[in-house]
């Protein structure tokens, strides 16, 4: 029988990255943040799916270098729809903000925050 060969799993994160909840709860480290997603994404965000909201315009995404090697990224157009919905509830519409850096191993999250939208008024 041949051997398997064991598939290299790449890590999107950095050792020291950081992540600012929508809550504002601020996460630090790889493992506390892959801790976080993986208790949301086996529980209450199971089968779920992040998708723009209703009515938004196409993805709105930016992208600016800070330095060789460091970009940041905004994407303001997501949220989260649960399983069996039909569309992003306006309380869960978020703007997402990365800062990526490229090391050895390609481009990785070094920081990212979700801030929930809020309607002005």
């Amino acid at each position: 029988m041949g051997r398997r060969r064991r598939r290299r799993v790449r890590r999107p994160l950095t050792d020291d990255c950081t992540y600012v909840v929508f809550d504002g709860t601020v996460l630090h480290g790889r493992e506390a943040v892959e801790n976080v997603h993986r208790w949301l994404f086996d529980g209450p965000l199971r089968s779920s799916t992040l998708t723009p909201p209703p009515g938004a315009p196409e993805p709105e995404i930016t992208l600016r270098e800070i330095a060789p090697g460091v970009v940041h990224v905004v994407n303001a157009s997501g949220g989260i729809l649960p399983a069996g919905e039909a569309q992003v509830a306006a309380d869960r519409a978020s703007v997402v903000s990365y800062v990526l850096v490229r090391d050895g191993a390609g481009w990785r999250v070094s920081a990212f925050q979700n801030t929930r939208k809020t309607p002005r008024g």
